[in-house]
């Protein structure tokens, strides 16, 4: 019997943390790629400007597991240099990661098309796994750049992850099986900011802010829950950092290096309708310590309601049906939808799991997971999200304007 022996080339561009990790993140791409393909997977190349931290990334990946896999990594400042060195070597990628930060994704101008630049120098053939948010921008620059990739033919996933997690997909088996007709839906995000050490994410020209950047995995769920918002019913305040009750008492970083008037909100707090009639509402809360979130998000239905608590930890869905005022729980070991998210595309580009990999994952599944090769979240997809996260912000400063003013 012939042996595969064929590789799987993966090009990272960007080395930083949501790529290869560091001390206090649950995410790291570069390891669930590594867990997935095991010795399937040869790391061609890595794109940053950084000589010192792809060095470092190299050095930590030299005493790890998957240390083969790096034997042959190159690398590039920049894609022009990463493209002619491998088009030379004939080393070209069949699943290339855009996980620069966000400001040079997501639009046409030079230096933040990092979209048309990858499908200009590698074609249609490899996979593109893009980070969320997709861009800095604001989002009717995106919509040219979601047609160049609709039309590119690559393969495409946005890093929306929550909606990989088993109980989401529980809930939504659940919306689907008993023909649910959502009527509302509730959702809270309280972060934990005090080890937060990027000045640039607390300063919303950089970042854009906290609903755009980091909100957005909610609003990424409660659209893919509750259906489509319609936009013009979204109404929002924000706590400003310069009021009395917006003063926080244990930063990492001296928000004195951010201007005024780019420092960003405290509470945010928004509503809206969705196009079915439903109602929706988040409140996003930049309020406490340590590095532990804490989260929940509420569809509501008639004789039905759905509780999914604390997604980024230990996931639990609470069922209350028509049949019982007692709800029901669910739960699911070994959950981790990053894993979830690159196994999906992953399997959409034809390779399948390592031997290792396979054989943790249950054969017969009953939980309402996605498919191993059914991507979640596509880029005109997560364009809705973002023009949704940006409407709230846009909802959010006006309100705080005003009430400035008055």
């Amino acid at each position: 019997m012939a042996v595969d022996n064929k590789k799987f080339h993966v090009l990272f561009i960007g080395a930083g943390n949501i790529t290869f990790g560091n001390d206090n993140v649950l995410w790291n791409h570069s390891v669930r790629i590594e867990t997935y393909l095991g010795t399937k997977l040869e790391v061609i190349g890595i794109v940053d400007p950084s000589v010192e931290r792809v060095q470092q990334v190299l050095f930590q990946k030299s005493s790890s597991p998957a240390a083969t896999c790096y034997e042959k990594t190159k690398h590039f400042l920049t894609l022009q240099e990463a493209r002619e060195q491998l088009r030379r070597a004939g080393a070209l990628p069949d699943l290339i990661l855009l996980a620069t930060p966000p400001q040079f994704r997501g639009t046409t101008q030079p230096g933040r098309d990092l979209e048309a630049q990858v499908v200009s120098a590698f074609g249609p053939e490899p996979g593109l796994f893009v980070e969320k948010p997709v861009s800095t921008a604001r989002p009717v620059e995106l919509w040219p750049v979601a047609k160049i990739v609709q039309q590119s033919g690559n393969k495409i996933a946005v890093g929306y992850m929550l909606r990989y997690v088993k109980v989401v997909q529980k809930a939504m088996s659940i919306i689907r099986d008993n023909d649910i007709k959502v009527m509302a839906v509730n959702a809270r995000y309280s972060m934990a900011y005090s080890k937060v050490r990027k000045t640039d994410w607390w300063n919303k020209a950089k970042q854009s802010g906290p609903l755009v950047e980091q909100a957005t995995h909610f609003c990424d769920l409660c659209r893919y829950l509750g259906g489509e918002v319609d936009l013009d019913t979204v109404r929002a305040c924000a706590l400003e950092h310069y009021e009395a009750a917006g003063k926080l008492s244990n930063m990492l970083v001296d928000e004195l290096q951010v201007p005024a008037e780019d420092r960003i909100p405290r509470v945010t707090a928004a509503f809206w309708k969705y196009q079915s009639g439903a109602v929706g509402s988040l409140m996003h809360i930049v309020a406490l310590h340590g590095i532990r979130y804490t989260n929940e998000i509420v569809i509501s239905g008639d004789g039905f309601q759905l509780r999914l608590v604390d997604l980024y930890r230990t996931p639990i869905l609470h069922v209350r049906t028509p049949a019982s005022e007692e709800e029901e729980s669910f739960t699911f070991l070994n959950d981790d939808p990053f894993y979830s998210e690159f196994a999906a595309l992953l399997g959409s580009l034809g390779f399948g799991p390592c031997q290792e990999a396979a054989d943790g994952v249950e054969s017969e599944r009953d939980d309402g997971c996605a498919t191993s090769t059914q991507t979640l979240s596509s880029y005109e997809d997560a364009c809705k999200t973002y023009e949704f996260t940006w409407k709230i912000r846009d909802e959010s400063e006006k309100s705080s304007e005003q009430f400035r003013r008055n």
